[in-house]
């Protein structure tokens, strides 16, 4: 066994890999029927990676939640490997942090994929949340670090970065955080399962495509759609 391969293990090494990152609000606010409902969708979606072959096999997938601390449930791991994730409610809302360690573990990841010679599509970064940071706020440098950071990501194209806001989100906050080229959108009520459908169907897609192939995506803000932009 070589030394890489002692170090980092990648499940199906041969086909070329979309890492995502689900970045999830755990924090009191969405104690309750929130919680509930975006567990349910998250092992939707987790169902609905495994019963696509390709998806299965390219889509590699991370769990970051912050409430009373950021955690990392879930390091990258085919779909098939993810272990039915457990989201409780906790306290505070980090969310400038467990952004930043979202985009840490993106570029860790691509850093893997280039040593071992494997293919990869640009990565996705996908924030739920229903409130505002409690670890940055407007003016502050650690503010300006995180948004950057974000901006530059996305305009390097380095990721994809998607902000959703649930019920009383701060969607002004995330409009300034978000990439200005993608603005953040509002879950329609709490259609948790209908938004982890769609990330299923947009990632199966990308995972049948060729790299740097340009993919259309079901518009999710559609009138048919889970989401809306905010107009304020």
């Amino acid at each position: 066994m070589g030394i890489l391969e002692e170090t980092v293990d990648i499940a199906y090494p041969q086909q070329p890999h979309c890492a995502t990152v689900l970045v999830l609000d755990v924090s009191a606010s969405m104690a309750g029927e929130k919680i509930l409902e975006l567990s349910e969708g998250l092992r939707a979606f987790i169902r609905a990676l495994n019963e696509d072959d390709l998806a299965r096999k390219r889509v590699d997938l991370a769990i970051i939640t912050f409430g009373k601390d950021v955690r990392v449930i879930c390091p990258f791991s085919a779909a098939d490997q993810v272990q039915d994730p457990v989201l409780g409610p906790e306290t505070f809302t980090p969310m400038g942090r467990a952004i930043v360690r979202a985009m840490d573990l993106v570029e860790e990841r691509k850093t893997e994929y280039r040593d071992l010679g494997i293919d990869y599509y640009r990565p996705w970064i996908f924030l739920i949340t229903d409130g505002r940071p409690s670890d940055m706020h407007p003016g502050e440098p650690f503010w300006d670090e995180v948004v950057g950071r974000v901006h530059d990501g996305e305009k390097e194209k380095r990721f994809l970065f998607w902000a959703l806001g649930v019920d009383r989100a701060d969607m002004k906050i995330l409009r300034e955080i978000a990439p200005p080229t993608r603005p953040p959108l509002l879950l329609k009520q709490t259609r948790f399962y209908d938004l982890f459908v769609w990330l299923s169907k947009s990632l199966s897609r990308i995972s049948d495509s060729s790299i740097g192939e340009q993919v259309t995506l079901e518009n999710p803000a559609g009138p048919d759609g889970w989401g809306i932009i905010p107009t304020e």
